[in-house]
């Protein structure tokens, strides 16, 4: 049974493991990926007993925009629904504010958009980063 959790002290192996799951770099980064977390706004998470299998986290100013960040399921969790559970979660707690965005890697567009998430043709995300994307 996977179970949902909004605590943001997360321990660094946990977030390691499902960061590298998925071949994000931040994962060889566990020390920051602890202070990031603890530094988001909101954090949700999945469990499977004692293990970390999906986190979605919001940058917000409580009140106009948020920003989605991170949203990963692990790989042998996924096609289950904690994706789409984590966002719901998250856009129930952010319905009020006027402005929720996220940056999508190309082969999660159609999830994001069965969400409700809409794309933006005259947009285009900018990057100033060291990790690989």
């Amino acid at each position: 049974m996977i179970t949902y959790r909004t605590s943001r002290n997360i321990n660094r192996k946990n977030l390691r493991d499902l960061f590298l799951s998925v071949n994000w770099d931040s994962g060889n980064h566990p020390a920051k990926l602890v202070r990031a977390i603890a530094g988001s706004h909101h954090v949700v998470t999945a469990w499977h007993d004692n293990r970390l299998v999906g986190l979605m986290n919001a940058l917000s100013d409580g009140v106009m925009t948020t920003y989605f960040h991170y949203l990963l399921v692990h790989p042998a969790y996924q096609r289950k629904k904690i994706g789409t559970a984590l966002v719901k979660k998250m856009l129930a707690k952010y319905k009020n504010c006027e402005t929720k965005v996220l940056i999508s890697h190309a082969e999660a567009v159609k999830f994001y958009m069965a969400c409700g998430y809409v794309r933006r043709s005259e947009l285009t995300p900018m990057f100033v980063t060291s990790l690989t994307l």
